[in-house]
């Protein structure tokens, strides 16, 4: 082996191993505070381990001595939201991203970026101004109000996946089936719903994730009646890592399993069409 080919080599192990530490030691540092009974400094394993702050947080066991609280209200509000949150969006998302791939809608390219505008500035100003208008309303510190909340946020997920699927499939695919009688709505059911719900359940899985994860807009809207597993997550961070770490990793399961579907579904091209 030539002295080029070998500095290549050492070269490329590098890489991979700093992308190793960089993935998997935040997530190994997680698992090992969740569960460390005791972990002073300058120990580099924990003196003492368990499972007690797991137990604790899944409802488990009882005991004010730890400082954890069960999260399983929180877990299933979250989980609720999240799902309603997903049959909302993509109830509007599915209409909205075939009109805006399918025909030519004014100023469509302006309506594209007005999907983007909560994603794309910084929230909290968006935030603190919707809580005035969800005060008048009556929507702060309500479980409907979050709702609304998360939709705005994971809307250009939905917009923006769905309208990319639906420009990805051939016009002419729908055309030929209304050559042979079938209707508009028929030929959209029968030929382009399909075809797309690969994009379409991706889209779904990211507004899902999105609505799991969302805790600005939750914090602005909902408190301090409506606590989601995030925000459990950050109140307790502060105070008690081991707490905070088991909450973590129970946030992060759904979106490692929800992204390796992801990976299995999403076409190339449909992402290559949110250009």
């Amino acid at each position: 082996m030539s002295l080029k080919r070998i500095i290549v080599v050492a070269a490329e192990l590098i890489v991979l191993l700093l992308v190793f530490l960089m993935i998997f030691g935040p997530m190994m540092s997680l698992f090992l505070w969740s569960v460390a009974i005791r972990w002073y400094w300058p120990s580099t394993l924990p003196q003492e381990v368990g499972f007690d702050y797991w137990r604790q947080a899944l409802g488990l066991q009882k005991s004010l001595a730890i400082g954890a609280v069960s999260i399983v209200p929180a877990f299933f509000l979250s989980l609720s939201i999240a799902i309603v949150v997903v049959v909302l969006a993509m109830l509007i998302a599915i209409p909205a991203g075939y009109a805006l791939a399918k025909y030519k809608i004014p100023f469509g390219a302006v309506i594209m970026f007005l999907f983007l505008m909560p994603n794309a500035f910084p929230q909290q100003p968006i935030f603190v101004n919707l809580l005035r208008i969800f005060t008048r309303l009556g929507l702060a510190g309500t479980v409907p109000g979050v709702i609304l909340v998360h939709i705005l946020v994971g809307m250009v997920f939905g917009v923006w996946i769905t309208s990319a699927t639906f420009r990805a499939i051939p016009a002419h695919l729908e055309e030929a089936a209304r050559s042979v009688g079938a209707s508009r709505t028929r030929a959209f059911l029968r030929i382009t719903l399909p075809l797309a719900a690969p994009g379409i359940l991706a889209s779904a899985v990211f507004v899902f994730i999105t609505s799991l994860d969302e805790f600005t807009g939750t914090f602005f809207i909902g408190l301090p009646f409506v606590n989601t597993l995030p925000m459990t997550l950050y109140s307790s961070s502060g105070y008690n890592m081991q707490f905070a770490s088991v909450i973590a990793i129970i946030l992060l399961v759904p979106s490692i399993l929800f992204m390796a579907l992801i990976q299995k579904v999403l076409r190339a091209e449909y992402v290559g069409g949110m250009g």
